[in-house]
């Protein structure tokens, strides 16, 4: 019955379909799934072009950028080593002392699959982009696997699928996987960051009523919403007011909404801002009831988001299952890193499957030109972006802000932590177990707010802010 052009016995369709094939409710329903076939189509034709050998190379730059940051900490060692003894003289010394060919032939190694269905979460925003566009665009079917993406509603309840087995893979916030790890906020279950799935793609929103308080330190009464305890959103909010000398337990109030329902707070005066994924804070001012305050971006340029990541037991049963899945995601994240697949990819999860937004609304989060509320349009086009690489220096600072705020208690081992939980980044993992000696490292540094961030001095580090409750 499905298939009749007029079935008056199907609730979800008008009696009269209005377009030209009989499937939609109007001609401009008939040509937005058109365009989103189109797109679909250009991005599958893009990744064909990139090819095998494209998506090797993509993962064998991933694990040779591991190693040499292992050797190479501090990114300005590593340029004036570079600058100093060439390129080809530093590939030819570092291969010398780094299993790097070992390595990437291990990442290309294709095992027999244990499971082939797979169920993983996602919250719908834009941070989950790699992981969902490789459902529409096929990229595991590529790799022989059988996923359903199963749209969720909250943080709770996709901690709450994978600690009970429902899930076998999901869309994390990337602090969810340390804290279940630690059995904060729930059943203490070993959890693994294989990719970050977006760095920045965040911001302040607040409603047009506060048009006139862009200071943070006129906030004080403020109610705002964050997606989650274990987030970055949290974090980075605390961080915020912090530096502008409010409590933020204290003097503001900070409160756990799901991303889906934070503008519906905003229009209702429930809160005055919230920190926030996208598309949310750009669905606020397309609705008129907020504005963007500041990009998150700002606040730390190339923060991690969001993550891919799964329990330690899945991957120790299903190897080569996991390495499908991260070939897969992989190949979404360099798609999304190019900026001439942003408008394409905001068409192919739009839809009520995915994101359920306005297409112009992804549009703009993804291209970084948007309007910001106040009458600009602005241009930033790492608005968003998707960067995979989880380097243990990130966790440490997570885990810096749980113990800063008391989510933590007690003594910490930050390095301890990090490199069991941020998963590929372990270049030391991967290394003992082909019998090789380990390189100490995988710690960048950061910038947050104009301050470094020492991931070798933590407690120096959270001993040092003024407002803690630590």
């Amino acid at each position: 019955m499905s298939d009749l052009r007029h079935d008056p016995y199907d609730a979800d369709r008008p009696l009269l379909m209005r377009c030209a094939c009989g499937r939609h409710g109007s001609e401009a329903e008939h040509a937005r799934e058109l365009d989103r076939d189109r797109a679909s189509a250009t991005l599958r034709q893009r990744a064909d072009v990139m090819d095998t050998a494209d998506i090797e190379a993509e993962s064998n730059q991933f694990v040779e950028a591991a190693l040499v940051k292992a050797l190479f900490p501090q990114d300005a060692l590593r340029r004036r080593f570079l600058r100093a003894v060439g390129r080809g003289s530093a590939m030819a010394a570092i291969s010398s002392v780094l299993p790097i060919a070992p390595l990437q032939a291990m990442a290309q190694e294709r095992g027999a699959l244990e499971k082939k269905d797979l169920k993983i979460g996602f919250i719908p925003i834009t941070c989950a982009t790699p992981l969902i566009m490789a459902h529409p665009l096929g990229f595991y079917a590529k790799q022989g696997l059988n996923v359903e993406v199963v749209k969720t509603a909250g943080w709770a309840l996709i901690r709450d699928k994978m600690i009970n087995r429902e899930y076998d893979a999901t869309h994390f916030l990337s602090p969810m996987p340390l804290a279940i790890s630690l059995g904060l906020g729930a059943t203490a279950t070993p959890m693994n960051v294989a990719t970050i799935q977006n760095t920045n793609g965040q911001a302040i929103t607040l409603a047009m009523k506060h048009k006139d308080k862009r200071d943070p330190k006129s906030w004080k009464g403020f109610k705002f919403a964050v997606p989650f305890e274990y987030s970055m959103h949290n974090f980075l909010l605390r961080y915020y007011v912090a530096e502008a000398g409010l409590d933020p337990d204290r003097d503001i109030q900070i409160r756990v909404v799901p991303p889906p329902e934070m503008v519906a707070n905003l229009r209702a005066g429930n809160i005055d801002g919230f920190l926030g994924p996208d598309p949310f804070n750009q669905r606020a001012v397309f609705e008129e009831v907020g504005f963007i305050h500041i990009l998150s971006k700002e606040l730390w340029n190339g923060h991690p988001c969001c993550a891919f990541g799964t329990s330690t037991e899945f991957i120790q049963k299903n190897p080569n299952t996991f390495a499908a899945l991260y070939r897969a995601v992989l190949t979404s994240a360099a798609m999304a890193r190019e900026a001439r697949n942003r408008e394409l990819i905001a068409k192919v999860i739009a839809p009520q499957a995915y994101l359920n937004q306005p297409e112009t609304v992804i549009a703009q989060v993804l291209t970084g030109k948007f309007a910001d509320g106040l009458g600009n349009v602005k241009v930033v086009p790492d608005r968003a972006d998707f960067d995979p690489i989880p380097w243990q220096s990130m966790a440490v600072w997570m885990l810096t802000q749980m113990k800063r705020w008391g989510y933590l208690k007690g003594d910490v081992n930050y390095k301890q932590i990090a490199e069991k939980v941020f998963l590929l980044t372990d270049a030391k993992k991967q290394m003992k177990a082909l019998d090789q000696a380990v390189p100490d490292g995988a710690y960048p540094k950061f910038n947050v707010m104009g301050k470094t961030f020492d991931p070798a001095q933590p407690d120096a580090y959270v001993a040092g802010f003024a407002i803690k409750r630590a």
